[in-house]
């Protein structure tokens, strides 16, 4: 009873919002982090405010870091990935995507899958799937912006799971990957 008093005077829901607000501007690299951390809002504990605390020290380290776009053509491509029950307190995925401009990250999304699957080749098939329909978003974007000459060409979507990619190149698939 003690230890829930003392939770509820502490600002859990606050550093959480206020670390979703920075990944969501500019800290891809502590998404994962906030996802497994914002998951105990309702009932955090002391342990789960030691790493929140821990992911705010990291931020705060951290901060003079930053990335640099490199010249030259304007590249984009993109890396999708799941990662098979990494949470021992859910049988979903965990699975996201990030893309690069030039080297430099412009967009990234991490989350739990909306669906239970069978094998890690289906949990990495839709994740790469979710990655399409970012890559496809961005492409109309970038266009309408006019700014990456490149864009005209097919936006290269990299995933690591033989069977996934195998999936991807049936005829029968949601989605074609080109060859």
């Amino acid at each position: 009873m003690r230890k829930l008093k003392r939770m509820s005077n502490i600002p859990y829901a606050s550093a959480i919002g206020s670390i979703q607000y920075v990944v969501q501007c500019t800290r891809p690299d502590v998404a994962y982090a906030l996802s497994v951390t914002s998951r105990y809002q309702a009932c955090a504990g002391e342990a789960h405010w030691g790493v929140v605390k821990s992911i705010l020290k990291y931020l705060k380290r951290t901060k003079d870091m930053f990335l640099i776009y490199g010249g030259g053509e304007l590249i984009l491509e993109g890396y999708s990935d799941a990662s098979f029950q990494s949470d021992d307190d859910d049988v979903k995925f965990q699975s996201g995507f990030v893309f690069k401009l030039n080297g430099g990250v412009v967009a990234w999304k991490s989350s739990k899958q909306d669906t239970t699957t069978d094998s890690t080749m289906e949990a990495e098939y839709i994740a790469a799937l979710e990655a399409a329909k970012e890559a496809v978003w961005m492409k109309n974007y970038i266009q309408e912006l006019g700014v990456v000459p490149s864009i005209a060409e097919p936006i290269v979507i990299f995933c690591d799971n033989n069977g996934a990619i195998a999936q991807a190149k049936e005829s029968r698939s949601p989605f074609q990957a080109d060859s």
